[in-house]
């Protein structure tokens, strides 16, 4: 092991304790207790109420350790238990409870708590020496997982496939910037796999072995955005029973992903470019400054140009974002990984459901080549998951294919009308490219040999909207 790998292996990072209880006053007991602890680095604290929300930090925050009550107002903590450990198999859960039952603690132990406490009897001190063990053998366990990941091959880019000039140029540049700190943009289609990439810029970084923290804008209410990413005190506003640590100080040492930088809404686009030029930001209601240290990694799906034009998107908050640009080039772009992608997805789900499909007929690859893909390589999985499922040989035939696909028509041609005017010809001819590359701006102006801002004068010219804009609009 070189020098480097087995310095990212022993860096420490704050292990993060999940409370998962209704009941302010127990929380805040607990969070007093933990905060008495002497370990460092200091464990963080995040809390849920519910088992719903509980399910939601684990997913989010990774914690290494959770404390749980088993009388949640809208399920029994038991069930909890189980889709925690569902969710990270890994983590250790204390079960503690009102209910010290016999029964009720050989049901957590079968359900794989680490310990089973009375909420009457707990002892601060024996509480933290239970929490110091779990959470040791959380890190122990993380770091052998992570060596394993390391070695098994590190020049992998996991799930991304592909060998087309395009894709091989990504792999590259991905190469390059992902040793830096540097800010980056992933722009792509959906479903062409952004996630993916940023996946492999983190995992390829000094900042590996810290948290990788996800948020999407986009499926967010507005109003919460701001609560997750900055965190608050409690009492701050309604419904804030309890401190909430922020995404962006939960990110420390790691990376911090915005997805759907472009669905921000303005002011807190703002706010958030505040904290990348200095580096500290305070919660909600609180007086406290938090220093932050996180490489940011966004990703969008819109159209950046037509935002920064219509004031969605701050342009001096654009140019901080961008300092890497990596464009996914969607599915269409790139056809030639079709029968590659394919192959594996024959094989993933021959695995999954026990069946024996050994290939893909001529005719069927001909509809699959021909096919547009306008929800890109997740489109293309789930075609093939289906293909699997309902094949009735040893080969996919165009009947297993989904119905868009078998029956999309052969010919992309473009149709004009008779006894129209070169204006009128003009507009069609932009709008059926623009329909037919799913409003992909860049490719629209490549097929018709055009600069795009010469397209997007055009567009204005002959009043073409883009119909997902008109969309949105309607939608605020």
């Amino acid at each position: 092991m070189t020098d480097r790998y087995a310095a990212e292996l022993t860096k420490s990072t704050e292990p993060t304790v999940l409370v998962v209880d209704d009941d302010p006053a127990a929380v805040e007991f607990l969070k007093t207790v933990i905060a008495q602890s002497t370990r460092v680095p200091r464990y963080r604290v995040t809390t849920a109420n519910s088992g719903f929300r509980a399910e939601q930090a684990c997913r989010t925050y990774r914690p290494a350790v959770v404390l749980l009550d088993l009388m949640l107002p809208d399920a029994d903590g038991i069930d909890v238990l189980r889709a925690l450990k569902a969710i990270d198999q890994g983590l250790e859960v204390i079960v503690i409870s009102g209910q010290g039952t016999i029964k009720r603690a050989l049901e957590a132990g079968q359900a794989g708590a680490f310990f089973f406490l009375e909420k009457a009897d707990i002892d601060p001190r024996g509480l933290l020496k239970l929490l110091d063990r779990a959470t040791d053998l959380v890190h122990e366990r993380r770091q052998h997982q992570w060596l394993q990941d390391r070695l098994r091959d590190r020049d992998s880019f996991d799930n991304i496939l592909g060998k087309s000039k395009a894709m091989l140029a990504l792999f590259e540049l991905v190469d390059a910037v992902a040793k830096s700190d540097a800010n980056v943009l992933i722009q792509g289609e959906n479903g062409t796999g952004k996630e993916l990439f940023a996946n492999a810029i983190h995992h390829r970084s000094h900042r590996a072995s810290g948290p990788f923290i996800k948020i999407n804008c986009a499926a967010l209410p507005k109003d919460l955005i701001e609560s997750e990413l900055f965190g608050y005190k409690k009492g701050s506003f309604t419904g804030a029973t309890t401190d909430k640590v922020g995404l962006l100080e939960t990110a420390g040492g790691g990376s911090l992903m915005l997805d759907e930088i472009g669905e921000m809404p303005v002011l807190l686009q703002t706010k958030l470019l505040r904290v990348l030029q200095e580096r500290e930001f305070r919660p909600i209601g609180s007086d406290r400054w938090v220093q932050v240290d996180f490489r940011l990694i966004c990703a969008t799906n819109v159209d950046l140009d037509a935002a920064l034009a219509d004031g969605r998107l701050r342009e001096d908050l654009y140019f901080r974002i961008n300092t890497i640009t990596l464009r996914v080039p969607a599915l269409r772009e790139r056809a030639e990984d079709i029968p590659l992608l394919c192959s594996h997805f024959l094989q993933k789900f021959n695995k999954r459901y026990q069946k024996s499909v050994k290939g893909i007929s001529p005719a069927a690859y001909q509809r699959l080549i021909r096919f547009r893909w306008p929800g890109n390589v997740r489109e293309l999985e789930n075609a093939i998951e289906r293909a699997v499922l309902v094949a009735k040989g040893e080969e996919v035939q165009p009947q297993d294919l989904p119905e868009a696909i078998r029956d999309e028509a052969p010919s992309n041609n473009f149709t004009v009308p008779p006894h129209h005017t070169l204006a009128e010809i003009e507009r069609l001819t932009i709008l059926q490219t623009l329909q037919r590359t799913n409003w992909n701006k860049q490719e629209a102006a490549g097929i018709l040999g055009l600069y795009r801002p010469t397209l997007y004068s055009k567009m204005r010219k002959h009043d073409i909207r883009d119909p997902r804009s008109a969309a949105r609009a309607e939608g605020e």
